[in-house]
């Protein structure tokens, strides 16, 4: 952009004109801020305010915009304004709803209003209008790894929108797992009886659809690209390999079921007559509605126990810590089929707790019930194998009581293994450097085969399922444009697995559409900023590589960085990271939050006004200060806050800067970390408290109380933690005194 015009617009609807002065705010923003205009308008967001602004905008008048009204997260879509940089001043949830309503708190609530003022116009002015980065790219083709019953249903789906999908399968035949079951458990009401399996419908459309291409006996030898411009091998049995150009990617490789030879003391392995759950899948084909009979002499099976969580959901060495989420409903389907055949066949499912999730479960556990199938909640500690006869010893949960039951076949409820590939979080290494031979990560064979410098295969999340935090953002990951879905996200049943196919495949479209555009992924959805550096002043310490967890940094032949703007999530991370602070977005950077802050009228020691930095991440800690705000909450008037993109965005320079400045105290505010972790760019919460573990010697070498800077955890329900946070930091400077460095 050329020229920048600055104007600033004032509100005073929602009650703001009546708690501040305004013109006083508007003078604030043309002489301090330095903007080339200041209106007020008594209800900004209305038709007439927004027709104000986009007529000052038409008749060229101006380009950077400060709105003083309410949060920046707040009536988003009427101050929507094409080509133009915009910042926004809070004096709605941030001054006026968290400032008591009296004459003692006005003159520090106006002054902190005026703050805002002078912060929203410090940073307009070094804003840019993003530009397009030329990295742009256009394939309407998903790439869906894996053809069991999820990655039928995503390819269907794709197809359905008027999309291109390939299915790379690694097995002679499509269907997975799925196609294993004689039946499924029901997923419509009256949730009474096993449901025909649709698996075989799937294969049906999927081969008759021709936006569908199908690759058997397949598997994907190398991933590069990003997205909108993925480019993927595709390696046959027979030898052959096709480069095929994908927009964006599904990855459904689903699971392996627990090896039940790990369960010695069930007799699995030792008697025919034990089997896994898919182990009676084969025996109920095979009596196709008819009575099921035991393997090891073909006998009509008159008494079956389930023993629930066998193997899972226990801290044993080898066993699974986690339930598998499909197991019960499974046993209560697998009981019906010996009651369908034959309603005085005895069948007893053993549980410890009965889990019977969706919307048919609890249904579908009391039509179990009803047919006869009886439950016991015990645990079962072996099954005894003598001169083929079961005994099943258990001890009675309810009577507290060791007991036995005989049993013709006994089946167990193991669990799920995801098909994730290779661990790459388990070895640390680069690709250059000589394997470990004893990296038991390596004997899994990669799944994506990713041509990216962190690794093969996506992050594992604990347990291995692959990196997609099911809560706050399911089907995203930490490579840009690659999605999970099914049983490789999280344990599930066919129902969940259905749901999960669809959620991934339309993020797959958005990812190929946002990418044709240059639109960032989630959570920043829309932004069109992207990453730059100023290369004479870089120092090549790769930090910024190192830490970004997108993958979204390479190195060019120089060792200088390459930013890949497609796969970059727009978090700031790398800007956090870099010492020089060479990296920056046009519009978010060190100088816009640096002079933000910078602006901030810091009084002198003797006005006994202290000054508190406030870094919020703009994805929980923000929200839930708004949120506090809505919910009237007081905190100090001394505080003001800077939203960020990330915790790990936050620059220590930053930090040194308030301090010099006079700020009495730093808070910063980000997302939980750790392995339950809820930052939405997954890692930057983690550098942020690692970069602030060693401010410590900053303020040590500043003379300054190592209490004057916090990093905290907060959630966006934290509404009531938020405003204790800091008015506990400002009695912990009216405890320690005033910042020495005051001008």
């Amino acid at each position: 952009m050329a020229d920048k015009k600055l104007g600033a617009y004032i509100c005073k609807g929602c009650g703001i004109g009546d708690r501040l002065n305004a013109d006083q705010l508007a003078m604030i923003a043309t002489r301090e801020g330095k903007v080339g205009f200041a209106k007020q308008h008594d209800f900004l967001c209305n038709g007439d305010g927004v027709k104000m602004i986009q007529a000052d905008i038409d008749a060229g008048e101006v380009n950077h915009l400060v709105i003083a009204a309410c949060s920046k997260r707040a009536k988003t879509d009427a101050f929507s304004f094409e080509n133009v940089a915009m910042s926004r001043a809070n004096l709605r949830e941030g001054v006026i709803w968290i400032r008591p309503d009296n004459d003692d708190a006005q003159e520090t609530t106006q002054e902190m209003a005026e703050d805002y003022v002078r912060m929203a116009c410090a940073e307009v002015k070094f804003m840019n209008l993003p530009t397009k980065s030329g990295e742009q790219g256009r394939t309407d083709h998903v790439l869906i790894v894996g053809g069991g019953f999820t990655g039928l249903t995503a390819a269907l789906e794709i197809a359905k929108a008027g999309y291109s999908a390939s299915i790379i399968e690694k097995g002679e035949t499509l269907g997975g797992n799925a196609a294993q079951l004689y039946k499924r458990i029901p997923n419509r009401s009256p949730f009474a009886d096993p449901q025909e399996s649709s698996v075989a419908d799937l294969i049906k459309q999927v081969e008759g659809n021709s936006k569908i291409t199908v690759h058997l006996n397949a598997n994907v030898s190398k991933t590069s690209g990003a997205p909108g411009r993925f480019s993927t091998d595709i390696a046959t049995a027979d030898g052959s390999t096709t480069t095929v150009n994908f927009g964006s990617i599904i990855q459904a490789s689903g699971f392996t079921p627990y090896d039940a030879n790990q369960l010695p003391e069930f007799s699995y392995g030792k008697s025919p007559d034990v089997v896994d759950q898919l182990g009676l899948e084969s025996l109920a084909k095979q009596a196709n509605g008819g009575a099921i009979k035991r393997p090891s002499d073909g006998k009509e099976v008159n008494s079956v126990v389930f023993v629930q969580c066998a193997g899972q959901r226990s801290e044993k060495e080898g066993h699974l810590s986690y339930c598998s989420g499909h197991c019960c409903m499974t046993s209560v389907k697998q009981a019906m089929y010996f009651k369908e055949a034959n309603p005085d066949i005895n069948t007893m499912i053993v549980y410890t707790e009965l889990r019977m999730p969706g919307a048919g479960g609890e249904d579908f556990y009391r039509n179990g019930q009803d047919k006869g199938v009886t439950f016991t909640k015990g645990s079962v500690n072996e099954v005894i194998s003598s001169g083929g006869n079961l005994t099943v010893k258990f001890k009675d949960l309810i009577l507290d009581e060791d007991t036995t039951y005989d049993a013709d076949l006994v089946v167990l409820a193991t669990g799920m293994i995801p098909n994730s590939g290779v661990n790459i979080e388990a070895e640390d290494y680069s690709a250059e450097e000589e394997k470990p031979e004893s990296a038991a990560a390596f004997q899994k064979q990669s799944i994506l085969n990713l041509d990216y410098r962190q690794g093969r295969d996506m992050p594992q999340l604990v347990n291995g399922f692959t990196d997609s935090h099911f809560i706050c953002f399911p089907y995203e990951t930490r490579r840009t444009g690659i999605y999970a879905a099914g049983p490789v996200r999280r344990p599930m049943d066919m129902a969940q697995a259905a749901e999960d196919a669809t959620g991934a495949a339309l993020k797959a479209i958005q990812a190929l559409e946002n990418a044709a555009i240059g639109r960032a992924a989630h959570p920043r959805s829309g932004d069109l900023s992207f990453p730059s550096f100023r290369k004479e002043g870089c120092t090549q310490c790769k930090r910024c590589t190192v830490e970004c967890p997108f993958g979204a940094i390479n190195e060019d032949e120089q060792r200088y960085p390459l930013f890949n703007e497609a796969r970059c999530r727009r978090c700031g991370t790398c800007m956090g990271a870099c010492p020089v602070r060479v990296i920056s977005f046009e519009n978010y950077s060190v100088d816009t939050v640096g002079q933000a802050l910078k602006a901030v009228d810091v009084p002198d020691e003797f006005d006994e006004k202290p000054r508190i930095l406030l870094l919020a991440c703009e994805n929980d800690a923000y929200p839930a200060l708004d949120m506090a705000g809505m919910s009237r909450l007081e905190y100090s008037a001394f505080v003001r806050i800077i939203p960020v993109r990330c915790l790990g965005s936050v620059n220590t320079i930053w930090i040194s800067d308030a301090l010099n400045s006079g700020y009495d105290g730093v808070i910063l505010m980000g997302c939980k970390k750790g392995e339950d972790y809820q930052c939405h760019f997954v890692k930057g919460s983690e550098m942020a408290h690692y970069r602030m573990s060693k401010v410590d010697d900053t303020l040590k070498q500043l003379q300054l109380e190592t209490e004057r800077v916090e990093t905290h955890e907060i959630a966006i329900t934290d509404i009531h933690k938020v405003p204790q946070i800091i008015n506990d930091m400002a009695a912990t400077i009216e405890k320690i005194g005033m910042s020495p460095f005051k001008f």
